[in-house]
Parts: C-alpha cells; sequence; structure tokens
C-alpha cells in the first residue's frame, strides 16, 4: 500500500492501531518516550501527518484529523517480550513491509501471546530470592531459609494472586511471605537473619524499577507520569509492609514472641565480593524471566547486572551510597545501550532487569514498614536514603540517555 493510496478512514484506522501498539508498550513496562516515539513512526509510515500523541503513566491520549483516541492504560508488571515485539514491528512499518491488515493481525497475535510456563516463572523466583538474600548481606542459612520462603510466594504468585485485585494481592504476598519466614525463623537449627529473611522473600513484589521509573520521569520533566508511578509503587509497598506487619502481630499474639523490633541493618553480613558478583548476575538473570525477557536475552541481562554491581562496590569504596549508586546506573545504562546496539533489541530489556541489584528495594520496603508501624524516625532515615540512590538512579540513567542521543550511539531503530 502506497501513501497517494491512502484513504481518510484508513488513516484513522491506521491511528488507532499506533494507539494499540503503544498501549501493550505502556502496559507492558516501556519508558514513557519510547511510547511516544513508536507510536508516532507507526502512524508517519501510513501517511498520517496530522496526530499528537501525550502519553502518561497510566493512559494515552491520541488525536489526528476528525478523530481523537482515549485510552486508560492499567499499570501492570513489566513484560519486555512484548516491548522486543511491538518494537520489530514498528520497524516494519518504516521498512513498509506490512499493510494495515498485516500490522492488525500482528498486534492481535502480539496481545494473545502467552507469558512464561508456570514452572519458569516459580523457578526464577525461588533462585532469584535465594541470591538476592545474599547480594543484600544474608548468610548462607538465610538465603536457604529464603529459598524456601519464596518457593512458598511464588506458588501464590503464580496460581493465586491473579484471582485478586492487586493491592489485596500484595498485602497476602506480604502476609504469606512473612508466615513463611517466621515459621523457618522459629524452627530453624542454625540461627537466621530475620530481616533478611523478610527483604529477600518479599523483593519479588517490591516494585523499585517501577520506584525508579517513576524518578526518571520527574527527572524527565513528564511529573504526571512521575507521579503516577511513584505513587502506584508506594501503596504497592505499603500494602506489603502491611501483610508482614500482620505476620508479626500474628507471631507475637500466638507464640507471645517479638521476633523482630530493631534495626534491619544491624544483621547484615560482609559477603565476599566475587560472590556478591555472582549473585547479582543469578539474581538479575532470574529477574529477566519475571519481566518476560526473550530467552535469547536472559544471559545478557544477568551481565549487564553482575557489571553494574561491579562498578557499584568499586565506588561504593570511596564515594557515598547515593553517588556509588550512580556510578552503577551508568554502567548498566552504557552496558544496556552497547548491547542494545549489539543485539538490535531496545536498551529498555537490558536496563529494566540490568537495574535489579541496584535499586533501593530494601531501603523502600522498609520505610512502608516503619511507618506502618509508626516508626518515624527510622521511616524518615530509610525513605531519605531510599530517594537519594533512586534519585542518583535515575540521573545517571537520563545523562547516559543524553549523551548516547548526542553521539549517536546505538542509533539503530531498535535501540
Amino acid at each position: 500500500m502506497t501513501m497517494t493510496e491512502i484513504t481518510e478512514s484508513e488513516k484513522k484506522r491506521a491511528l488507532d492501531l499506533a494507539v494499540e501498539a503503544g498501549q501493550i508498550l505502556l502496559e507492558n513496562g516501556a519508558e514513557i518516550k519510547r511510547v511516544g516515539e513508536t507510536m508516532d513512526r507507526i502512524a508517519s509510515s501510513f501517511g498520517v501527518e496530522e496526530k499528537s500523541f501525550i502519553v502518561l503513566g497510566n493512559g494515552i491520549i491520541a488525536s489526528g484529523k476528525d478523530h481523537a483516541d482515549v485510552r486508560n492504560v492499567p499499570i501492570k508488571g513489566p513484560r519486555t517480550e512484548m516491548v522486543v515485539a511491538v518494537n520489530q514491528l514498528s520497524r516494519e512499518c518504516v521498512e513498509g513491509k506490512l499493510s494495515l491488515d498485516d500490522l492488525e493481525r500482528r498486534l492481535k497475535e502480539i496481545k494473545q501471546s502467552k507469558g512464561k510456563p508456570w514452572w519458569e516463572i516459580l523457578l526464577s523466583v525461588t533462585i532469584g530470592v535465594f541470591s538476592v538474600s545474599f547480594l543484600f548481606g544474608g548468610s548462607v542459612p538465610d538465603a536457604t531459609a529464603t529459598f524456601v520462603s519464596g518457593l512458598f510466594l511464588g506458588l501464590f504468585v503464580v496460581f493465586a494472586s491473579s484471582h485478586f485485585p492487586r493491592m489485596i494481592s500484595n498485602l497476602l504476598g506480604g502476609l504469606i511471605g512473612g508466615l513463611v519466614c517466621l515459621l523457618l525463623f522459629h524452627i530453624s537449627p542454625v540461627k537466621l537473619h530475620l530481616p533478611n529473611l523478610f527483604i529477600g522473600t518479599i523483593i519479588t513484589l517490591v516494585p523499585g524499577v517501577f520506584f525508579t521509573n517513576g524518578m526518571m520521569d520527574l527527572g524527565n520533566e513528564d511529573y504526571i507520569s512521575g507521579a503516577t508511578r511513584l505513587l502506584d509503587a508506594f501503596f504497592t509497598i505499603v500494602c506489603i509492609a502491611i501483610g508482614i506487619s500482620l505476620a508479626l502481630s500474628f507471631d507475637a499474639l500466638v507464640l507471645k514472641n517479638v521476633a523482630f523490633s530493631g534495626s534491619p541493618y544491624a544483621e547484615r553480613i560482609a559477603n565476599k565480593w566475587y560472590w556478591t558478583l555472582l549473585a547479582a548476575f543469578v539474581c538479575t538473570t532470574a529477574f529477566s524471566v519475571q519481566f518476560g525477557t526473550p530467552r535469547k536475552n536472559y544471559l545478557d541481562c544477568g551481565f549487564t547486572g553482575m557489571v553494574g554491581w561491579g562498578a557499584y562496590i568499586l565506588a561504593d569504596m570511596l564515594l557515598p551510597t547515593a553517588e556509588a549508586a550512580f556510578m552503577g546506573a551508568v554502567t548498566v545504562a552504557f552496558v544496556s545501550w552497547a548491547l542494545a546496539h549489539l543485539r538490535k533489541t531496545p536498551a529498555t530489556v537490558f536496563l529494566t532487569c540490568g537495574l535489579i541489584p541496584l535499586v533501593p528495594g530494601g531501603d523502600i520496603f522498609w520505610t512502608a514498614y516503619f511507618m506502618v508501624k509508626d516508626r518515624l524516625h527510622p521511616a524518615a532515615e530509610t525513605g531519605f536514603m531510599a530517594l537519594k540512590v533512586a534519585a542518583a538512579i535515575a540521573g545517571g540513567i537520563i545523562i547516559m540517555s543524553f549523551l548516547s542521543s548526542k553521539i549517536k550511539f546505538g542509533k539503530h531503530r531498535g535501540v
């Protein structure tokens, strides 16, 4: 179909399909900028000249000649294989390989595509929480216990969480994870560190990446999207913290025991740097499965997370935590755009997963937990640190994104 053959009704249809592609991107974790650029690219490839797109954190507004489309896009978890598929689709549209019928059919296929099999997600959850526990200062017994508690939480996430509203699901996830952690803490023949069990187990639920993405949106002066994502992340974390608090209250009521009341940082163990590098690789690879990354990119994601963590621990020897996180984020962003150019895959695929070891998921959770328990001083302390680290990570990514666009690094359309 050539441009001269496009009728007004076909332009309207092209605009609608462009918005459909944008919706798939937005609800599966693509950054705001990519969503707008992709919709514009698809619409332009079919000769739609009069068009305007406004992308928010949870919605899309599109307008053309005598036509407008407004869509609410609920926030979901990232599924980057969908981002890759739509990105490839937009590239083929620009190259003139698709008709409107082809585009509609392909978009329908993408929307109906199945996610990862349940056993792969469950395996990734258990391996992921095991490595995260070790990465964030847990002992080998801590990590082993976290593997068990992660198995129970993973079973809930895979088979039951979809039957509840998202906030209720997060509360129940926190409750189940907390109860299993407390049970293992009481029956274990070896010493376990409860804070490490908690954060290792529920890290699967904590929206640390969405929190950091919200900070990035604010840094890019997209205040509505940034505020939307931050607010959603905040309420998600509060629900998880309420679940953990209910588990602790039940434990205190039944066993007349206060299992945890101190600082979550008091029981961290300084594991060897080379073991934490391995843990960063394993946990990033595991989370790439949960984020719906194409299988061919699993090891690339693990490599990105490991290199970023390596840069962080080197910088942490000389710099404060936030500045070290900035250096780690710059490294993750650089490796992500390099891999995007090499693999002809959106940088989002590697960036989203590679940030996992760096995002302040633990600090974000403890902030909400202390707020729920009316311990405002530690809540303010951990909350301020989480904001500093998230802002540093967002700043590093924004700076690298700006530099890469100026030097035409990764100029392939898929990047």
